[in-house]
């Protein structure tokens, strides 16, 4: 299913950017652009919540 897809891409995303952000802390990058990359997580991150609600709704209806 293509929601099915779309979610563990979603999912890999957040990992993607959580992983830059902190290899990105751990190197002493700037802290703007550290704070940056965070905020890209939590907005991927809610992203992924929301198809995950929508595809635990498909499939219990």
């Amino acid at each position: 299913m293509f929601l099915n897809i779309l979610v563990g891409l979603t999912l890999l995303a957040v990992l993607g950017v959580l992983a830059a952000g902190m290899i990105g802390v751990a190197r002493g990058i700037d802290p703007a652009k550290s704070n940056a990359l965070m905020r890209w997580r939590v907005t991927i991150q809610g992203g992924a919540l929301l198809l995950l609600v929508v595809l635990m709704s498909l499939l219990r209806g």
